[in-house]
C-alpha cells in the first residue's frame, strides 16, 4: 500500500464536494478517477497532492491519510514557469539537480582517491556509482531529448525561451519535466489533452509500463481503456472502487445497480410482509411475543440503500437541416493551406451524410483546413467550395472557450443576441436542449465552466438548423456523459458532418471516413476509424498499397491531360459515373422507402394510443402523443418530397443514359 486516505470530507465553506472518500494506491496500479464535470475530481487530486487538506476534525481518529515511508508525489498542474525568458533546457535540466549533486560528490571523491585509496573512500564511490545508475546519470541527456521529440518538439527548441511558447506547449513541457522526474505517485489531470494521436499513442504504452503508480483524471475513453486497471468513480459526492478499466467499470456499475435495485425492492417487500403481520395482531394476547419478534427482526435488519439514478444528465435535442444539400457537399482540389508557409496540400470530396474525421498529428494543419474551408483563412493555393445548398455550421472550441462577449453578459442574453427576433420561450426551450434551464440562464459569461461555454456555442451553432457541421475539437471540456449524448446526436443528424478531433472513442463511434494528416501527405481513407486502423497496418507490411490521392479526391484522372479543376468536377459530361449515380440513387430510394414505412409504423402506434380509454384524463400525456403524431406526419412528407426528387433524379439519369447510347 503506497497511499491510503480514510473517510475524508472536503467541503468549501459549507458546500460539500467529497464526503466519507476512502481512497487507496497500490504499488504499480493505474488508476482512473472519473465523473461529471464539477463532482471533485481535480479536488482529489489536490488532496492527494497536499495542496489542500481534509475537512474533517483532527482528533477524529476514523479519518486520516498515511504513507508507506516516503512517496515521492509528482503532479501535473495547469500553471506557467516563473521565468519565461530561460531557456527549455535549463527549466527541464532542473529536473535532474540529485544527479548533479550526486556528480559533484563523485568528482570530490575522485580527487581524493588520487591521494589515498582507503577501503572507505572506495565504498563511498562505488555506493555514489550505484545511485548514478538507480537516477538514470548515464543516460539523462539521452532520456531528456528522445522525451521532447516524443511530444513533437524539435531538438532546436530546447534552446527557446519557456514564455516563447503558447500554454498548451507549455503544458507539454511541463508534463517532459514530470515523466523525467519519475514520481513514486504520478498525477495526471487531463493528459492527453494539446496531444496528437501519435503521441498518446506512446503516452499509453509508456503509463503502462511505468514501475510506479499513476492517478489519471481523463474523459478519454479509449485511453483509459489501454491504461488504467482500476476505476474510482465520483458521483454524488461520494466515491466507489471498480477493479479494471473503463469499460469492465460501465458493465460492474450496470450489474452492481441492477443487483442493488433487485435486493432494495426484495427486502421493501419484506418489511411491508412484516409490518402488516405486525399490525394485523398486535392487539391479539397470544400473539404478543410473536409481533415482538418479528420487530426485532425488522430492526435488526441491514437496510439496503435505495439505489440512485445514474446522474446522466445531459442535453438532449434532435434537430433536422432547414433543407436537404446536393450530393456533393465540400470539394477540395489542390489546396493548400497555411499561414506564411504551406502546412499541408489537400484534395478530397465530401459527400452527403458522411461524417468525416481530420486526423493527425499536431502542426500539420487540421484545424487550419476548418478556417480555410469556412473563409476564417485565405488559401494560399488550389481551390475549394460548397456544393449546392449547403448551409454550414462552423463550432470552433478555441474560440469558444477562450474568446467571449462580454463576462458580465448573461446566457440568456448572450444567446438573444445572435437571434433577436425569438420570444423568450423560443430562447428558453433552445437553452434548455443544453442544459441551460431555470435561473441557470442568467449566469454571466466569465463564470460559466468551459463545457458550459462548449454547450452555449453548440447550441447556438445548431439553431441555424445546418445541413454541414464544421467542428473543431467539439469534445474538449466534456465529460464522458456529455459526449455520449453528443455521439447519439451526431449518430442521428440527417446531414454532413466533417470535424477535427483527437478523442479516438468519439472517431470511432462517428466516423464514416478519415482524412488522416500524416508526416508527409494527407491521405483519405472511405472507412471508420477501426478498418483505417487495420489497413494503416497493411501499409506498413507493405500488404497494400497507400490510398490514391485521386480516388480520394472522387474523381479519376484523364489520361495525357492536366488535373481537373472544380468546374470540371461538376460537369457530369466529364467525370459522371452513370453506372455508380444509378446504384446510389436506387439506393437512395431504398433507404428513404424503409425510413417511410418505419415512420408509418409508428404512426400507427400512436394513433392506438391515443385511443387509449385509461389516456382520456391524462391530458399531459395525451398533448405529447399529438405532437408525436404530427411530427411522424411531418416526417413522412419530407421523406415523400425526397423519394420524388430522388425518383425524378433518377428517371432523368435513366433518360440521359439511353440517348448517349
Amino acid at each position: 500500500m503506497r497511499y491510503q486516505i480514510r473517510h475524508a470530507i472536503v467541503q468549501y465553506a459549507a458546500d460539500v464536494i467529497l464526503e466519507d472518500v476512502n481512497f487507496e494506491i497500490r504499488d504499480t496500479e493505474k488508476i482512473a478517477v472519473i465523473g461529471r464535470n464539477g463532482c471533485g475530481k481535480t479536488t482529489l487530486l489536490k488532496l492527494i497532492a497536499g495542496d489542500i487538506k481534509m475537512s474533517n476534525p483532527d482528533n477524529d481518529e476514523e479519518c486520516g491519510i498515511t504513507m508507506a515511508g516516503t512517496q515521492k508525489i509528482g503532479y501535473l498542474r495547469q500553471i506557467s514557469f516563473e521565468d519565461g525568458d530561460i531557456s527549455v533546457e535549463e527549466e527541464i535540466l532542473k529536473v535532474f539537480d540529485p544527479i548533479f549533486a550526486c556528480e559533484k560528490k563523485m568528482k570530490a571523491l575522485q580527487e581524493e582517491m588520487k591521494s589515498s585509496q582507503e577501503k572507505a573512500v572506495l565504498q563511498k564511490y562505488a555506493a555514489l556509482q550505484a545511485q548514478m545508475e538507480a537516477l538514470g546519470g548515464y543516460t539523462y541527456r539521452k532520456d531528456m531529448e528522445t522525451m521532447f521529440q516524443k511530444f513533437g518538439f524539435a531538438l532546436e527548441d530546447l534552446k527557446r525561451p519557456v514564455g516563447s511558447f503558447s500554454g498548451g506547449q507549455q503544458t507539454k513541457i511541463s508534463f517532459v519535466k514530470l515523466l523525467l522526474s519519475r514520481p513514486d505517485i504520478m498525477l495526471l489531470d487531463e493528459p492527453t489533452n494539446h496531444l496528437d494521436m501519435p503521441t498518446i499513442e506512446w503516452l499509453e504504452g509508456y503509463l503502462k509500463n511505468y514501475n510506479k503508480a499513476v492517478v489519471i483524471v481523463s474523459h478519454d475513453r479509449m485511453f483509459l481503456d489501454h491504461v488504467i486497471d482500476v476505476t474510482y468513480e465520483i458521483e454524488y459526492h461520494r466515491i466507489k472502487r471498480y477493479p479494471g478499466n473503463y469499460t469492465a467499470f460501465m458493465k460492474l456499475k450496470e450489474e452492481a445497480a441492477a443487483k442493488q435495485e433487485k435486493d432494495y425492492e426484495a427486502q421493501q417487500k419484506e418489511i411491508k410482509r412484516l409490518s402488516e403481520w405486525i399490525e394485523k395482531w398486535k392487539n391479539t394476547p397470544s400473539k404478543v411475543t410473536a409481533t415482538r419478534s418479528k420487530q426485532k427482526v425488522i430492526e435488526h435488519m441491514e437496510l439496503v440503500e435505495k439505489p440512485r439514478r445514474f446522474d446522466t444528465k445531459a442535453f438532449k435535442v434532435q434537430f433536422h437541416p432547414r433543407i436537404e444539400s446536393y450530393t456533393d457537399v465540400l470539394i477540395a482540389k489542390g489546396l493548400q493551406i497555411g499561414y506564411d508557409s504551406i502546412l499541408s496540400k489537400v484534395s478530397f470530396t465530401l459527400k452527403k451524410q458522411e461524417r468525416i474525421a481530420v486526423i493527425g498529428e499536431n502542426g500539420k494543419g487540421k484545424s487550419t483546413l476548418l478556417k480555410t474551408v469556412v473563409g476564417k483563412l485565405e488559401p494560399l493555393g488550389g481551390e475549394v467550395c460548397f456544393g449546392g445548398n449547403v448551409e454550414w455550421g462552423y463550432f470552433d472550441q478555441q474560440a469558444a472557450v477562450e474568446e467571449g462577449a462580454d463576462p458580465e453578459c448573461t446566457v440568456i442574453d448572450d444567446f438573444w443576441n445572435v437571434y433577436p427576433r425569438l420570444k423568450e420561450v423560443e430562447v428558453r426551450n433552445a437553452l434548455g436542449c443544453f442544459l441551460f434551464s431555470g435561473d441557470e440562464v442568467f449566469k454571466k459569461l466569465g463564470m460559466l465552466s468551459g463545457g458550459e461555454k462548449v454547450r452555449l456555442a453548440l447550441c447556438k451553432m445548431f439553431m441555424t438548423h445546418p445541413n454541414l457541421l464544421i467542428l473543431d475539437e467539439p469534445t474538449n471540456h466534456m465529460d464522458l456523459v456529455g459526449k455520449e449524448a453528443l455521439e447519439h446526436m451526431l449518430k442521428a443528424f440527417e446531414g454532413t458532418v466533417f470535424f477535427v478531433s483527437h478523442d479516438r472513442y468519439f472517431i470511432k463511434e462517428i466516423a464514416t471516413g478519415i482524412l488522416d494528416f500524416g508526416r508527409d501527405s494527407v491521405d483519405f481513407y472511405d472507412c471508420g476509424y477501426e478498418e483505417y486502423l487495420e489497413r494503416k497496418e497493411k501499409i506498413a507490411r507493405g500488404e497494400i498499397r497507400q490510398p490514391d490521392r485521386a480516388a480520394a479526391f472522387g474523381t479519376e484522372k484523364k489520361k495525357g491531360s492536366n488535373e481537373p479543376t472544380l468546374s470540371d468536377v461538376f460537369d457530369k459530361k466529364t467525370y459522371y459515373n452513370p453506372g455508380r449515380m444509378e446504384t446510389r440513387l436506387k439506393g437512395q430510394i431504398k433507404k428513404y422507402e424503409e425510413q417511410l414505412s418505419e415512420s408509418e409504423a409508428r404512426l400507427a402506434d400512436l394513433k392506438l394510443q391515443q385511443l387509449d380509454p385509461e389516456l382520456s384524463a391524462d391530458y399531459e400525456k395525451l398533448m405529447e402523443i399529438t405532437e408525436q403524431i404530427e411530427e411522424e406526419e411531418k416526417k413522412q412528407e419530407s421523406l415523400l418530397e425526397r423519394i420524388l426528387e430522388t425518383e425524378t433524379e433518377l428517371q432523368d439519369l435513366l433518360e440521359g443514359s439511353v440517348e448517349g447510347a
